[in-house]
């Protein structure tokens, strides 16, 4: 698996959201579905770094290789967010969120969805923690 210290770039993070959305693809599938043109050679050398960095592996496929994501999207969501908030944000998620209320038109609306997601996520924790775990003796 990827380290921590290792991210995307724009153009692999482009190479990865075809990936997981499709599934695998060849060269020419992931390039005929990224929005930007780019030349054949750019996406073979974009999904290569992808498989040294571990995030893609690959099989032969006739003449081709056929490319698979190894990490899964939430993975990477997760630890991309992790890296902005440490890096950005001095590690505090407090300011990442007044950063969106501020910045990016986040709705009263939806901070009520959000608070109540919150609320929801910390109750069903503590209803998981008090929940027996087998036998124990």
């Amino acid at each position: 698996m990827p380290t921590a210290n290792t991210s995307l770039g724009d153009r692999e993070l482009d190479v990865m959201a075809v990936l997981w959305e499709i599934g695998s693809g060849t060269v020419t599938e992931v390039r005929e579905r990224l929005s930007d043109a780019i030349a054949y050679t750019t996406v073979l050398t974009i999904l290569r770094n992808l498989e040294v960095k571990r995030f893609v592996t690959r099989e032969e496929e006739g003449r081709a290789h056929r490319y698979y994501p190894r990490v899964q999207q939430k993975t990477a969501q997760r630890n991309a967010l992790s890296r902005l908030v440490s890096e950005l944000f001095n590690g505090s998620p407090h300011a990442l969120l007044a950063h969106l209320v501020d910045h990016h038109g986040v709705s009263p609306e939806e901070l009520q969805q959000l608070a109540k997601q919150i609320t929801q996520g910390k109750t069903a924790k503590a209803d998981e923690k008090l929940r027996p775990r087998g036998d124990v003796k």
